[in-house]
């Protein structure tokens, strides 16, 4: 089992660049695939990144392609999401999540079904 917290949300200006976290509890954490998932206002939890039990096989929801850079270090237990000139759109509410299952492709690692574990979210706001 992982316990998963993320930080760093808060207000960023569009083009500017914010920095979220998720740290897991557990020694068990390098066998955990992970991803990142967002809510905005009015609208349905949707995939963000996900990212290989080992750091590799990132992959990108089409919206944040080139902008976002999923990554994970396993010898402190925790994932980041690096926002590159995040948009007034990329508003949302950002979930972490963990799965015991591997995915290969991006539509793959979408389904929320895939993710045993979730963080409680933390908000990001980009201003316009």
């Amino acid at each position: 089992q992982v316990h998963l917290v993320e930080s760093g949300g808060g207000l960023v200006p569009a083009g500017g660049s914010l920095s979220l976290s998720c740290a897991a509890s557990g020694r068990t954490y390098s066998s955990y695939a992970m991803g990142w998932f967002r809510q905005a206002p009015g609208k349905e939890r949707e995939f963000v990144a996900a990212i290989g039990r080992r750091g590799g096989s990132p992959y990108y929801a089409d919206s944040v392609k080139g902008r976002f850079t999923i990554s994970r270090d396993n010898a402190k237990n925790t994932m980041y999401l690096e926002m590159s000139t995040p948009r007034p759109e990329d508003t949302a509410v950002y979930y972490c999540a963990a799965s015991g299952d591997t995915c290969y492709s991006p539509s793959a690692c979408a389904r929320e079904s895939l993710y045993a574990y979730w963080g409680q979210g933390t908000k990001v706001t980009v201003s316009s």
